[in-house]
């Protein structure tokens, strides 16, 4: 085997390591490695069943916000309307309706607040923060009005076991198993399909977007609408977890969500990121909130390490992107130059004659 025929894998592992989803994948292992040395129980499979489970819905609700930021927009409603969706799970069953019935009504309630934002972002042109913003007041606001601050108990069997059973005697939550499921058709449709590429085409440059004929309005209508139906999905699923629904379900889930998409290096300015690096930080984020967990930390402490988490991927993913294109503009001014270009070229020596 030649020197070229091996140094070419050698150099597309070295730039695979080099972007943020291969540094992040190594802290991910570093961090936990650390934490079963460091941190009495963390190993315990209990421990990481329950970790697990405790980050089920949050991880749903990460996989269209996701695609909402690479096209340049954003989703802080999805906590809400998970609770929201709880409270109208629990309302139909307290009322003596079905589980697939109460099911059904939760989902629609979901679609319904995603039909609301993706019309007054995409059809109004209303800025997506700002909207899903006033609508997490508007969501949450209604919890209270429709139960008070009394949580509904008695939930159905089958959705408390969904939310805090094992599966087949192992430690791995029956709660994380739609995600399971979800991710990796989420994962397809953003990297092997044309509606994929029309997303990164949005958030690259929406105006060349639609240009060339992608339909900017009608996909981030789309992509609202989607996520109101899995944050209803997660909303149910939460449910079973704290077997109540409560008007303040899955409050202040949505740092936890927005932490886990920029740590996993998708870019707040859209066009850029990798699903690969989202699911790293989903491992890093569970880790860490398992060790703050075991080692007492408050919520309000655990949701200030997260906030700083967020901030220094921000920061980090911008050094770590800017290394990694200068690297890859070096490598490709070498190949254009050829071997040998770092050599100068001596000027030619006239002619005495």
């Amino acid at each position: 085997m030649s020197i070229a025929s091996t140094a070419a894998p050698l150099h597309r592992l070295q730039a695979r390591l080099l972007t943020w989803e291969g540094l992040l994948g190594a802290f991910a292992i570093l961090l936990i490695l650390t934490a079963v040395l460091t941190t009495p129980g963390f190993a315990d499979g209990y421990n990481l069943g329950s970790s697990v489970a405790r980050m089920a819905a949050k991880a749903l609700m990460v996989l269209p916000l996701v695609f909402l930021i690479i096209a340049r927009e954003i989703d802080i409603s999805v906590a809400s309307i998970a609770g929201l969706t709880g409270i109208t799970f629990g309302m139909v069953i307290q009322s003596g309706g079905s589980t697939p019935v109460a099911a059904v009504a939760a989902l629609a309630v979901g679609l319904a607040c995603g039909v609301l934002n993706g019309f007054l972002v995409a059809v109004l042109g209303l800025p997506s923060l700002v909207v899903t913003l006033g609508t997490l007041a508007l969501f949450r606001g209604l919890c209270y009005v429709l139960v008070g601050g009394t949580p509904i108990s008695n939930m159905p069997p089958e959705i408390i076991s969904l939310g805090n059973d094992s599966i087949l005697g192992t430690y791995i939550p029956a709660a994380i198993v739609p995600f399971l499921l979800l991710a990796p058709v989420f994962f397809v449709v953003l990297h092997k399909t044309p509606f994929g590429r029309r997303v990164f085409a949005i958030g690259g440059n929406p105006a060349t977007a639609s240009y060339s004929g992608v339909k900017n309005r009608k996909i981030i209508f789309e992509l609202f609408v989607t996520s109101g139906l899995v944050a209803a999905l997660a909303g149910i699923i939460h449910v079973g977890i704290t077997s109540s629904a409560s008007p303040d379900g899955a409050l202040g889930y949505e740092l936890d969500v927005v932490t886990v998409v920029f740590l996993g290096g998708i870019s707040f300015l859209g066009g850029k990121g990798r699903m690969t690096g989202v699911f790293w930080a989903l491992v890093v984020v569970i880790a860490i909130r398992s060790m703050l967990q075991l080692q007492n930390f408050g919520a309000y402490g655990q949701a200030a390490v997260v906030g700083l988490v967020l901030i220094l991927s921000l920061l980090m993913a911008n050094i770590t992107n800017t290394i990694s294109s200068a690297l890859a503009a070096r490598r490709t001014r070498a190949q254009k130059l050829g071997p040998g270009s770092g050599q100068p070229v001596s000027p030619p020596v006239p002619s005495s004659k």
